[in-house]
């Protein structure tokens, strides 16, 4: 689908950017594919090292091949001692989203392939960023604690790294596999806005660094990855308000307010990832015994789905809205919830990358002018 030269695409909707073997988004039936498997076959019985070997091979690894490629991922995660200093230079009460921004970029100048595009050399950075991004994260959410951050363990997981270097502790099982199966579920989708600034800095022949920090930016706008944070703090005004569910909805309504994590730009069906982390938040709230966030936010769901201003518009809840009671009764703090899913979406990012340099071409798209043509030029000291 193209669109006429007089008549733009708002946001490029509609227009078909480029070919791609890594994902399928099907909106309108509410369907995610990951080059070829199912979502939510992978979400049941995959790990998330298995979703990054499938994105960056086009099919998933056989045990010896996961075993080596885990050791691979192990080998990369502790961070360069100089990296560290500089983190703690940076002022803590950086937002963890600006400061993973800044910290990508420095990683960049301390790795000597950062101006090798070369395949062999975008696969080894591709490796590298994947494996320090949760040491990135996690180090930073010691550090503007005025805490040292925690080296990487061999014998874990990354989401099991993950919680490990956050907190110290160690990692509880369920708690590992509710942050993995988060992970597989926002690995990859699409040409999404930040996959698309990836690719986009990628066709001027840009290097993976310079993607990848300008894809982190795209990612903390509140219309993107943002949105599971400001979705928490739509249940905590909710619980603030004292006045049930209910009546808020009422008066939210009558305000016209909207609800971050309800609806997507391509999801016109239920979103196949908010399904599952529903089922994942519940089971969580329960365990926990504190199931006010869950109750919150599938009352306020219930409400959506008998108003008909959302059933007619289609506006489901999508994987913000859930993974913001996942990630929160797992005790992350609010503001780590973006960064978390960019540890999850580096894997998708850098696979488009290398995708995007096997047959790289700017992307330049058209503008439509549509201000005042035939000017001419006042002398400035006639100008009123």
């Amino acid at each position: 689908m193209t669109a006429s030269p007089n008549i733009p695409a708002k946001g490029l909707d509609g227009i078909t950017v480029a070919s791609t073997k890594l994902s399928k988004v099907e909106g309108d039936i509410g369907r995610l594919t990951y080059s070829g498997y199912d979502i939510k076959d992978l979400a049941l019985n995959a790990t998330f090292e298995e979703i990054v070997y499938l994105l960056w091979h086009l099919r998933l690894p056989t045990q010896a091949e996961l075993n080596a490629f885990k050791t691979q991922l192990s080998e990369n995660m502790a961070l360069p001692p100089e990296l560290c200093r500089l983190m703690k230079s940076l002022p803590t009460q950086t937002h963890p989203m600006a400061a993973l921004r800044s910290i990508v970029s420095l990683a960049g100048m301390y790795d000597p392939l950062a101006e090798d595009n070369s395949l062999a050399a975008n696969r080894k950075k591709a490796l590298t960023l994947t494996a320090r991004m949760p040491t990135m994260i996690a180090a930073w959410g010691r550090i503007r604690e005025g805490k040292e951050p925690i080296g990487p363990r061999e014998d874990l997981s990354i989401a099991g790294n993950f919680l490990y270097m956050l907190d110290g502790k160690e990692p509880d099982p369920v708690a590992v596999r509710a942050i993995d199966r988060y992970l597989i579920l926002l690995t990859e989708h699409g040409m999404n806005a930040s996959t698309f600034t990836a690719r986009v800095v990628t066709s001027t022949d840009g290097d993976m660094y310079s993607a990848i920090v300008a894809a982190i930016g795209s990612l903390k706008g509140p219309k993107h990855g943002g949105a599971n944070e400001q979705a928490m703090r739509l249940f905590f005004e909710v619980e603030d308000s004292g006045l049930g569910v209910e009546e808020w909805y009422k008066q939210a309504r009558a305000a016209g307010r909207r609800f971050a994590g309800i609806g997507h730009r391509i999801y016109k069906a239920l979103d196949p990832r908010a399904g599952i982390l529903r089922d994942d938040a519940r089971a969580l709230a329960q365990s926990s015994g504190n199931t006010l966030w869950f109750d919150i936010a599938y009352k306020i769901e219930e409400l959506t789905r008998a108003d008909a201003y959302f059933v007619e518009r289609n506006l489901y809840p999508n994987v913000d809205y859930y993974s913001a009671i996942v990630l929160y009764t797992l005790g992350i703090p609010t503001d780590m919830f973006t960064p978390l899913f960019a540890l999850s979406r580096i894997a998708g990012w850098t696979a488009h990358i290398i995708e995007q340099w096997e047959d790289n071409r700017l992307i330049r798209p058209e503008s439509e002018y549509i201000g005042p043509m035939g000017l001419s030029v006042i002398p400035i000291e006639q100008r009123g």
